[in-house]
């Protein structure tokens, strides 16, 4: 663990500043395409699709596209679909998500499958996926087809790896960052990389830019997944402790259960198979998580992944570009603080 990157702790405290900055006028293209292939004769469709496109996504992925470009200076606009395309992707699979999980809330909105049920809300989220194929096909890079396609299945697959992981106290840390790096991590990679495919930049700079989103994506996820746990349901827009109480297997309880006592461990036999999950039982949960260390190492193992992805960016020379994606990256870890 020897990668290093400039901290923010003597100045400001890290922010999405830059990089909104930085893409603020693509992303009005962006947007316009959104908008645009969100439209349907079907009325349900633009109406469900836009409760959580417009739901107050930070809109992180299309973002790292759009800087990834700026990064290499690409004068085009080819990239504009296709951020609009990694939206759709990332947004059909909250949909599907969200109904698999049984989800609630959103953003800090009701979930689409809430109030328009499961049926509707997985044909919408198959829908954008249908659209941003299309975006895809329309580009005509079959490169770019590709990194995206596959970026889809892996993601696919990540989530169907977490869903056989639910409640199981086997699962170790190989499995779990497994599972972060295909449900997570995959798309935060493709959308860098489909850059410098478009701006021709070469192999090294594709190579680049995906550690740079694949690293920058584990450590998003290993954030979310420790502030599910010591965070308020105003700054997740979720629920707190929704993982708890539907028995994910994250990284913070599998170390808590891996250094706990015999009483522990029967606690968290019970919590995951879900016989212990009031409130009471998640300030108990938040208790163990606390004295093992399990959130501690939980967020040193997203600053250690954090410093990899600005590692990543190294052999880009200094930008505003540059500054402002290593700056997201301190923003994503920060938000644990």
């Amino acid at each position: 663990m020897t990668a290093t990157v400039s901290t923010l702790a003597d100045r400001r405290a890290p922010s999405l500043a830059p990089l909104l900055a930085l893409t603020a006028e693509p992303m009005h293209a962006v947007n316009a395409v959104i908008l645009d292939r969100m439209q349907s004769k079907v009325a349900l469709i633009p109406e469900l699709a836009g409760h959580l496109i417009a739901g107050g996504g930070k809109r992180m992925r299309p973002m790292l596209t759009l800087a990834s470009a700026a990064l290499l200076d690409y004068p085009g606009t080819r990239h504009h679909k296709l951020a609009a395309a990694v939206e759709f992707i990332h947004t059909a699979t909250l949909l599907h998500d969200d109904v698999v999980d049984l989800s609630a809330m959103r953003r800090g909105k009701r979930t689409a499958n809430l109030i328009w049920g499961n049926p509707a809300s997985v044909l919408v989220g198959d829908f954008l996926f249908s659209r941003a194929f299309e975006l895809m096909v329309e580009d005509g890079s079959l490169k770019v087809l590709k990194i995206l396609s596959h970026a889809s299945a892996v993601i696919a697959e990540g989530e169907v790896d977490q869903l056989t992981a639910q409640r199981r106290l086997d699962t170790g840390e190989d499995q779990y960052l497994a599972i972060i790096m295909a449900k997570t991590a995959a798309l935060f990679a493709a959308a860098c990389r489909i850059a410098p495919v478009v701006a021709e930049a070469g192999e090294t700079a594709e190579d680049a830019l995906d550690a740079y989103g694949r690293y920058l994506g584990i450590a998003f996820q290993l954030v979310d997944d420790a502030i599910d746990y010591t965070s308020d349901e105003a700054t997740m827009g979720k629920g707190l402790g929704d993982d708890f109480r539907e028995g994910k297997m994250t990284l913070p309880l599998i170390l808590a259960y891996a250094r706990g006592s015999a009483d522990d461990r029967a606690f968290w036999q019970a919590a995951v198979s879900g016989d212990r999950v009031t409130d009471d039982d998640l300030a108990h949960a938040v208790t163990l998580l606390r004295s093992s260390g399990a959130i501690a190492d939980t967020l040193e193992r997203a600053r250690y992944y954090g410093r990899r992805a600005s590692d990543a960016l190294a052999p880009f020379a200094p930008s505003r570009a540059k500054a402002a994606m290593v700056e997201a990256v301190e923003f994503a870890v920060a938000r644990a603080y």
